[in-house]
């Protein structure tokens, strides 16, 4: 490890650490605890799977709206602003979302909360991969998928919750109410202890890229946020993680409801179908360190995502039974691709916030036409059978997987700036 690295365990880079966790984890929660009562209200609004996917929608277009400018958030005001930037509106997001489901009973006034909690989820998320990036390459071990372990720990906490809400008949609005209050004051105090703000170096023009990954422009010393949408790998990043999104995001959205639907179960039932895709996903970012720095980024993403789809065909076409074998299988199978999206993005820190925010926007592009498709296949061919698109989607992952191969330092000088955010790894 180079000398400029400081020590793993030197107290800041700990702490931070620990915040980065933390925040991760609330922000799981607070979107679980929204995702677990969208079969309540469903029911609560009369909506078709249809124009439930369009309500869906008004968040995914929040989150679209928040991506692009969060880049340049990140790098005039840091990561810890930024989060808090995210949390403040995911808030409230929240609580105009709870007032049109038990005060107004209106699905536009829903949506609109849903377009703040996705524009808040937007920024969030890019302020919290880029803290994590920062904290990773500090350690020089590939510990992102444990930050998205601890945003699918916080889901699993949010998802098993509202299962039990539901079934007692707690109201969604106070639900949503008093959750995201809390949580949210829990994430603007975990971002404080995010690491001070520093200008890093990013590599020189020199940087190679790996056998089989397409080389991104040069971005020069002089190149601006918007160059990164030129880089022809950071682009098949982003279409790596739009798939990756789409797997995970369609069993967020929709795992419960497929349960309820398909499977003839009641809601809290459903909601155990979500929670137990949760749980093999948080298992697979717990264990799935050691397996990338061990066999490397590529053959690991290329099995989970044969996995993600084996496991969503399970769902589809088993019995209630095999259908949780399924959601576990898929699971595990959706756990990386995301965190190692993530990672490969900020593999240069002086240019991770551009081509994080990038890969991001690209990624995020699913959930704002992965609910309206999966509505409208619900609508013609019911909700479980429109989950095969997941399957479809795996294809299309396992083509562009070789873009996510680190990238290589040619010189002594960009070896230096990289440091330890090369984990050792290989097989890509």
């Amino acid at each position: 490890m180079p000398s400029a690295a400081p020590p793993a365990g030197e107290p800041r880079v700990s702490a931070a650490r620990r915040a980065v966790v933390l925040v991760f984890a609330v922000n799981g929660a607070c979107f679980a605890t929204w995702a677990s009562r969208i079969p309540d209200v469903k029911d609560l609004l009369g909506l078709t799977p249809g124009r439930l996917g369009l309500v869906l929608l008004a968040m995914a277009i929040g989150s679209l709206l928040g991506l692009p400018a969060s880049g340049s958030i990140a790098a005039r005001w840091g990561s810890s602003s930024t989060v808090r930037i995210g949390v403040a509106s995911l808030v409230v997001g929240q609580l105009v979302a709870a007032i049109g489901i038990s005060v107004l009973g209106s699905a536009p006034v829903l949506a609109a909360g849903l377009f703040l909690d996705g524009l808040g989820i937007g920024v969030w998320d890019v302020g919290m991969n880029l803290e994590g990036a920062r904290v990773e390459q500090r350690l020089g071990r590939s510990i992102m998928p444990r930050f998205h372990a601890a945003f699918s720990g916080g889901t699993v906490a949010g998802a098993i919750a509202g299962a039990g809400l539901s079934a007692a008949g707690v109201a969604v609005g106070i639900h949503l109410v008093v959750v995201s209050v809390a949580l949210g004051l829990v994430g603007l105090a975990a971002a404080r202890h995010f690491l001070p703000r520093a200008r890093e170096k990013h590599l020189g023009d020199a940087a190679s890229v790996p056998p089989g990954a397409s080389p991104g422009t040069s971005p020069g010393r002089s190149a601006g946020p918007l160059s990164a949408w030129l880089e022809p790998r950071t682009l098949l990043i982003g279409l790596l993680v739009l798939v990756a999104a789409f797997t995970e995001g369609t069993a967020n959205d929709w795992m419960s409801v497929a349960f309820v639907d398909g499977h003839d179960l009641p809601a809290w039932a459903g909601v155990l179908g979500l929670a137990a895709f949760l749980t093999a996903m948080t298992a697979g970012r717990i264990l799935g360190t050691h397996v990338l720095d061990r066999y490397g980024r590529v053959p690991t993403l290329r099995l989970l995502f044969v996995a993600a789809g084996a496991g969503s065909l399970l769902v589809v076409f088993g019995n209630s039974g095999l259908a949780y074998v399924g959601a576990m299988v898929w699971g595990l199978g959706a756990s990386l691709g995301f965190p190692v999206g993530m990672s490969a993005a900020s593999d240069d820190p002086g240019r991770a916030a551009a081509r994080m925010s990038v890969v991001s926007t690209i990624g995020y592009t699913a959930f704002l036409g992965g609910p309206p498709l999966l509505g409208f296949l619900g609508d013609h061919i019911g909700v479980l059978h429109s989950l095969l698109v997941v399957a479809a989607g795996g294809l299309l992952a396992l083509l562009v997987v070789p873009a996510t191969a680190p990238l290589l330092p040619r010189t002594r000088e960009d070896a230096d700036v990289l440091g330890s955010s090369l984990p050792a790894h290989r097989g890509g």
